[in-house]
């Protein structure tokens, strides 16, 4: 799938799954195909999170049956991430992403000490709607705390964040 994307002009492809040994392969097949540049972003430190509600409902893509927790990082471990991130890097990574962002920005600050590449955050659809309904309740405002969030991950280390407010961002910033 990866090569497809390539294939098809993608400059970066950016593999969710975390499965072991996954980056190399895709770094191996990108360039035997000859695409060289295609960058890989990889979801290293994907944490098992109640954060993912919102987006899974709108989907209707919880798991039929257990769980996600048995492939998704403990939230205790904080030196998994470490190691997985360093695993990935070595395997071909450019980019490695944490998931969710506010809950774990120790672990982007602490992959940032130990990793030179990019680091992404993805704040997750239960970051977005925990802020949309206190909003909406007025227990906060809105655009200052959603600057505030994002202005902590990009503390914390945050080369890129991937975030539901991107477009209000837009806004506020234009």
């Amino acid at each position: 799938m990866a090569l497809s994307h390539a294939e098809a002009g993608a400059d970066f492809v950016a593999p969710s799954d975390m499965m072991d040994g996954r980056i190399l392969s895709i770094r191996e097949a990108l360039e035997e195909a000859g695409y060289t540049e295609t960058g890989i972003m990889s979801y290293s430190a994907k944490y098992a999170s109640a954060f993912y509600g919102p987006f899974r409902d709108a989907l209707d893509s919880a798991p039929g049956f257990g769980d996600k927790t048995s492939y998704q990082m403990d939230p205790a471990n904080r030196f998994e991430a470490i190691e997985e991130a360093q695993a990935d890097v070595d395997e071909g990574a450019d980019i490695i992403m944490v998931k969710p962002g506010i809950c774990y920005l120790d672990i982007v600050r602490e992959i940032k000490n130990e990793i030179d590449v990019p680091i992404a955050v993805y704040q997750v659809s239960g970051e977005y709607a925990m802020l949309k309904a206190a909003a909406e309740k007025g227990w906060l405002d809105h655009d200052a705390v959603m600057m505030e969030q994002l202005l902590a991950m990009k503390r914390a280390g945050a080369n890129i964040i991937a975030s539901y407010f991107a477009k209000d961002v837009v806004k506020l910033m234009g």
